[in-house]
């Protein structure tokens, strides 16, 4: 694809470097530092900041995932960046994106042109769907806009809330953006584990393990992570029903690795039949002072209020104390039509730190 300019601003690709310390991956660093500097902007946090290395990782693993990236230049300065990623699921419609502009340049014509190059993309990957999140701070004042499913709201004069408006979005779901302080006491935690585990009875058990996931679990564990394209809830968003099996499993604990991500796992078996009904993942990259990433949480939906999800969240914030205790927060997000996930984490103590608005637009 040709470069593409608009208003001097001009848009290129970018691979993936071999390596981060070399001339060529310069762009790619760019890309990275304006994702942070923009989580950094809108949430007032820092807790979203991700590492070279750990973005690296991920991009290099296109088996499943295809990953493209782009930066918007002007002047011979970068001043944006475009992620896309795309299910390569036979039948998929969706395009994923994350466009980013530095704040200090926001409004010289970055944004107008990646959007651009969205569509294009698209169209050529034969998608239909194109989709993208927001991050808005949680004490934004002024007019509010709702999704699609009526819950949740963000600020209708946001500058990203007043872009993708103005190109044809529409806003699907708002997703809460949770912190829990890990230097607190735990003795809540404590008390609510040892209650939902009575409550939840001989039938169900816990099982631990930091990755890579143990053999004896990776067909189980395989399918619970199927559940979530399924499982969790999808406001007005397109997910993509995805197949996952034991060598998918190993191919993700070898991303993880090579990201340099360490990641605790509690999950909840259900004892007649052995299968991994519930679970929760807890992820840090190699700074261990940084914020805690929770990746997922998921109650199988046939063995849904027997406080399974209570269970798994608060055994793995233990668990997580003793393996991570320079970590000083989790942080995660729940879409707030997820009524009962986030009643739980309230309960435990997670705080509202920021919120993320999915947008969508059919294209034609």
């Amino acid at each position: 694809m040709p470069d593409i300019s608009t208003e001097q601003v001009a848009v290129t690709r970018i691979a993936p470097p071999a390596r981060l310390d070399g001339p060529e991956a310069a762009p790619f660093l760019e890309m990275v530092r304006i994702g942070n500097a923009v989580c950094r902007h809108d949430t007032g946090h820092d807790d979203l900041a991700q590492e070279p290395a750990e973005m690296l990782g991920f991009w290099q693993d296109q088996t499943y995932w295809g990953q493209e990236g782009f930066v918007a230049e002007r002047n011979g300065a970068i001043i944006g960046a475009l992620k896309l990623s795309y299910s390569k699921e036979d039948g998929a419609t969706a395009l994923e994106f994350d466009l980013m502009v530095d704040p200090e340049h926001w409004g010289e014509g970055a944004e107008q042109a990646l959007l651009g190059v969205v569509e294009d993309e698209a169209r050529s990957l034969g998608r239909t769907v194109v989709q993208t999140w927001t991050l808005h701070r949680p004490d934004a004042g002024g007019h509010r806009l709702e999704p699609s499913t009526g819950w949740g709201s963000i600020p209708a004069e946001d500058r990203q809330t007043v872009l993708h408006l103005t190109h044809g979005f529409t806003l699907e779901q708002v997703e809460r953006n949770s912190a829990f302080d890990l230097r607190g006491s735990f003795e809540l935690v404590e008390r609510m584990l040892h209650d939902s585990l009575r409550a939840a009875g001989d039938d169900y058990r816990v099982v631990e393990w930091t990755s890579p996931t143990p053999p004896e679990h990776l067909d189980s564990f395989a399918y619970a992570i199927s559940r979530m394209s399924t499982d969790a809830p999808q406001g007005g968003l397109v997910i993509e029903e995805e197949k996952w099996d034991a060598e998918r499993v190993r191919a993700r604990d070898e991303r993880l690795r090579s990201q340099g991500l360490l990641a605790s796992l509690a999950c909840v078996v259900h004892v007649p039949t052995g299968a991994i009904v519930a679970f929760n993942e807890l992820v840090i990259g190699e700074d261990r002072s940084a914020a805690t990433q929770q990746y997922g949480t998921l109650v199988v939906r046939e063995h849904r209020g027997r406080r399974l999800g209570t269970v798994v969240k608060c055994a793995n914030l233990i668990r997580w104390r003793d393996l991570v205790p320079e970590s000083p927060r989790v942080t995660t997000f729940n879409a707030e039509e997820n009524r009962h996930m986030l009643a739980i984490n309230e309960a435990i103590g997670f705080e509202a730190v920021s919120y993320a608005g999915a947008w969508k637009k059919m294209l034609t």
